[in-house]
């Protein structure tokens, strides 16, 4: 809302007339412990011209930096005709689609946009989409957990080249449900999944192995092997994956003999601007025989009586349509806006367009690897095959090191050390098609500098 509409004498008459005193009162069925005593570390409030300049202040901080960083938000050029089409008010105000006869327009570009995603994951089904391609793992783990009807306990294993955030929102969100993230390691010579461990690992309480692809340090994981170890267990199969990679590489519906259950990650990759961390939005994409479990809204096409084509919401097994204990999710929302632009540009570019755009992005990552690996005090940290992303050691800090790139225009990448301190001061980098011989040798030159000790130019 851009203003509070209740002004003091308001509130104090809405009071009077329910017979209490306080706001809180309203609120007293909430134990004690689990109010918020203070709001201590919550700044208090500004006017509308200090926010205005805050907001340019920061906006100044992310503008005119040259990017590198990856680790699962990628910059790509997006054609200016995808936002201005998305930002019409057929679009931008356009309220849920529960009243087909009302809502043909967003309802045909949802189905537009799960038979793109289904082909492009080359699954049968394929949702309206989700929150966030975390909250979308978390989504397709408790999809997996019901389709293979655990009783009780359930259990899933979960890589450790996985997206820490994803690995952390997926925790959150299914550990409230008794099931149980097995940690898969990786090989610490190729940053693949260690095959080898996973027999160790399986019991019968696993329900799913999740396979990234590419995995968090842009690793190209043995899909096919994982997804046929997966069968040959009697579990469900789940991959997170990059949909920008997918136009290049093979997708997930035809992995080992028969293709994964369910195919999830971030649809940001497909015309959602870098902003700040967002919005972004999730998709899944599924087998047919599982689609009654799909959490979130399918949109279909059928015909009226005068056998004129119509789309309809369809399959909706949400917490808005039934009983909240018995809907598929609690959580997922569509996320509607992101899903129009990310249909244009799939629209604008086709296939070949997102072959190309995907290719470019792999050669530039190539091109930045040769270039970096020039650079005393860097070295590769793994042997693998990688898509856009690649994970670099160097013989300082990795946090100062990137932080003294930002001083110089640089956004050099994603520090590891937190996430993984046993990999020392690594970092992931990135690469678009976005970026030119020019900016990596830029990138290349400061790095240098940087690792040589030497100050920016104006400082000297």
């Amino acid at each position: 809302m851009p203003f509070i509409p209740h002004t003091e004498q308001d509130i104090k008459e809405m009071l009077n007339t329910l017979g209490i005193s306080t706001i809180e009162t309203l609120f007293d069925e909430i134990p004690e412990s689990l109010r918020q005593v203070s709001l201590k570390d919550i700044p208090s409030g500004i006017s509308e011209m200090e926010l205005g300049r805050l907001m340019r202040e920061r906006a100044k901080m992310d503008s005119n930096l040259l990017c590198f960083i990856g680790a699962g938000a990628y910059e790509h050029h997006i054609p200016a005709a995808v936002w201005d089409i998305a930002t019409r008010g057929e679009f931008m105000t356009a309220y849920t689609p529960y009243q087909a006869e009302a809502s043909q327009g967003s309802l045909q570009l949802i189905y537009e946009f799960q038979t793109m995603m289904a082909n492009l994951m080359a699954l049968e089904v394929s949702n309206a989409s989700l929150y966030d391609g975390a909250s979308g793992l978390a989504e397709a783990i408790l999809m997996a957990v019901r389709l293979k009807n655990k009783k009780g306990s359930a259990s899933i294993l979960l890589p450790k080249n996985i997206h820490p955030a994803y690995r952390q929102t997926a925790y959150t969100i299914v550990n409230q449900q008794d099931i149980k993230l097995i940690d898969v390691p990786y090989q610490k010579e190729t940053g693949k999944i260690d095959i080898a461990a996973l027999n160790n690992l399986f019991d019968e309480t696993v329900a799913a192995l999740v396979i990234p692809q590419p995995n968090f340090f842009g690793v190209l994981e043995d899909v096919d092997a994982l997804t046929n170890w997966a069968k040959e267990k009697n579990i469900l199969s789940i991959a997170v994956v990059n949909p920008m990679a997918m136009a290049l590489l093979k997708p997930p519906g035809e992995w080992g003999e028969e293709g994964v259950d369910i195919a999830c990650g971030e649809g940001q990759p497909l015309g959602i601007p870098l902003a700040s961390g967002g919005p972004y939005y999730g998709f899944l994409c599924c087998k047919k025989a599982h689609v009654r479990q799909m959490p979130g809204r399918i949109v279909g096409r059928t015909v009226d009586l005068n056998g004129k084509m119509g789309f309809v919401l369809t399959l909706q097994a949400r917490e808005q349509h039934i009983r909240r204990a018995k809907a598929t999710s609690n959580i997922c929302t569509n996320q509607g806006l992101m899903v129009t632009a990310s249909t244009i540009y799939m629209s604008l570019l086709g296939p070949q367009g997102l072959r190309r755009v995907a290719l470019s992005s792999h050669q530039r990552t190539r091109e930045l690897k040769k270039e970096l690996l020039t650079v005393p005090g860097v070295e590769l940290v793994f042997n693998s095959p990688f898509f856009n992303e690649m994970v670099l050691r160097v013989n300082q800090p990795v946090n100062q090191l990137l932080s003294e790139l930002a001083k110089r225009g640089i956004q050099g990448g994603y520090s590891l050390s937190e996430a993984y301190p046993e990999l020392g001061n690594a970092f992931v980098v990135c690469a678009t098609e976005t970026k030119t011989s020019e900016d990596i040798k830029f990138f290349t030159q400061q790095l240098k500098e940087v690792l040589e000790g030497r100050k920016l130019a104006c400082l000297a």
